[in-house]
C-alpha cells in the first residue's frame, strides 16, 4: 500500500549557528526552553524525545505547534516556498 503525504503548509526558520539566529530560533520556540548542547548546537523537545538542531538545520513548527529540527537536504527535497 502506498501513501501521498498530505500538502501542509508549516512554519520555519534557518538556524546558521550565530547568536542571532539561535535568538530568533527561541523567539520562534516561544515557552520551549531550547537547551544549548555545545558548539553551536542546542535541544529541541519533540514528541519523539529530545533532537539536536546544529548549524544549517530548519526548526519546523509542526501542524499541531510541535517543532523540531530538519536537516538541509530533507527540507529542501520536501518543502517549496508559498
Amino acid at each position: 500500500m502506498q501513501f501521498r503525504k498530505k500538502p501542509v503548509v508549516i512554519e520555519a526558520i534557518h538556524y546558521d549557528g550565530s547568536d542571532q539566529s539561535y535568538a530568533e530560533a527561541c523567539e520562534f520556540a516561544t515557552g520551549i526552553y531550547l537547551a544549548l548542547q555545545g558548539a553551536r548546537t542546542f535541544s529541541i523537545p519533540t514528541l519523539e524525545g529530545d533532537h539536536i538542531a546544529s548549524p544549517g538545520d530548519w526548526i519546523i513548527r509542526g501542524v499541531a505547534g510541535e517543532l523540531y529540527p530538519c536537516k538541509p537536504e530533507i527540507f529542501a527535497a520536501t518543502y517549496d516556498p508559498v
